[in-house]
């Protein structure tokens, strides 16, 4: 593979970092990098010990054991995309912590449209081995002005005996870009899977269900998401998580704001075992009357030994908040900023600090009629 530094001009480096990528970063402070560009993987290595990063090809082709559980969660005929992923595939990462290794710094991976129009294929595949210790960030992204493509993105994760993967995706695609992530996994005894998502520019079309499996006792899964969509996005999102092992827990939290654009927030906790425990909260925020946020949780029993919750609420900025930030000194501007940041902190670790000016842009963008009262 060749060096992404020939790769990666300024404008490109510009671009990852905004989300979470940096390929000049010192080795305390990544360790391992990844990246696909375009129909092509074009980097992988990994710096610290225990740990290995491959194009998703060699790792077949180094390890026959992972020909097993390839395809295993996520079937390549479980729809059109999965389909052509399959059938059309331009590469992805493995990622494996080995048994016991403590990965302290994170791991980075990006996913990369470069020019107009390109359809991109990826499979993924990340294992947490026995009792190790795994924290991912993959940031995807379009190019400046690249507009248009289609991203199509399998992933699969494997939380083996005691692990812990922390895996954090933040999104930055183009306004006519049609994105379909496919995503499973599997979480063995006392494992934990953390699962973050952040995407907050616009996009044409995102369409995401992850559904994850907990099926060793004491397993557990967390998913959070903080999603703004533009005028003209279209975002269907969500994650499911079956509780299928005694004393599994999970938990689902979504932040969701419409300036304009359509959101669909989707969550679902099965419970199939006894002592188990899941909660599931989404919250929406208008910022724009052509905006739209349709919020459906759902929870299912199948044994009567569980504890199940949902919250959901959707609506505007209540005036009275703002005009209780404005008696205290603050603008109107400032007043809905504040209000806006702190509705879409949920404490997410490792965020690029460029994420807080898409925050201050959201706002800009967003309609003071919309606040009750107005």
């Amino acid at each position: 593979m060749s060096d992404p530094r020939k790769l990666i001009t300024a404008e490109v480096e510009e671009r990852m970092l905004e989300v979470g990528v940096d390929f000049s970063a010192h080795p305390t402070e990544r360790a391992g990098s990844f990246m696909h560009l375009d129909e092509a993987s074009v980097h992988a290595e990994a710096k610290a010990e225990g740990l290995e990063v491959l194009a998703i090809r060699d790792a077949l082709e180094t390890h026959d054991w992972l020909r097993d559980l390839y395809g295993s969660l996520v079937p390549p005929d479980k729809d059109e995309y999965t389909r052509r992923a399959e059938d059309e595939l331009h590469g992805g990462y493995f990622i494996r912590a080995l048994p016991g290794a403590r990965i302290t710094a994170p791991v980075q991976a990006c996913m990369y449209i470069m020019h107009e129009g390109l359809v991109q294929c990826v499979h993924n595949v990340i294992i947490a081995e026995e009792g190790s210790f795994l924290p991912v960030i993959t940031g995807c992204a379009a190019h400046f002005g690249s507009r248009s493509g289609t991203h199509i993105g399998v992933s699969e994760f494997f939380i083996r005996r005691g692990a812990t993967l922390r895996f954090s995706m933040i999104h930055a695609w183009g306004e006519d870009v049609k994105v379909r992530p496919r995503s499973a996994g599997v979480v063995e005894e006392e494992g934990a899977f953390l699962n973050d998502y952040v995407s907050l520019e616009q996009v044409r079309d995102l369409q995401m269900y992850p559904a994850t499996r907990l099926v060793g006792a004491g397993a557990m899964a967390r998913f959070r998401s903080v999603v703004a969509a533009p005028s003209g996005s279209l975002l269907d999102l969500g994650s499911a998580i079956y509780l299928d092992a005694p004393g599994a827990r999970g938990e689902i939290l979504s932040r969701n704001v419409s300036t304009g654009g359509r959101l669909i927030a989707r969550g679902r906790i099965e419970a199939h075992a006894p002592d188990v425990q899941g909660h599931l909260e989404c919250r929406g925020l208008l910022l724009s009357q052509e905006g739209s946020i349709a919020a459906i949780p759902e929870l299912n029993a199948a044994h009567p030994d569980v504890e199940l919750s949902h919250e959901a609420a959707v609506g505007r900025i209540g005036e009275q908040e703002v005009m209780y930030l404005m008696a205290r000194g603050l603008t109107q501007d400032e007043a809905v900023a504040a209000i806006v940041h702190g509705f879409l902190d949920l404490g997410i670790e490792g965020l690029p600090p460029v994420l807080d000016k898409r925050i201050a842009e959201i706002v800009a963008l967003s309609d003071s009629r919309s606040m009750e009262g107005r």
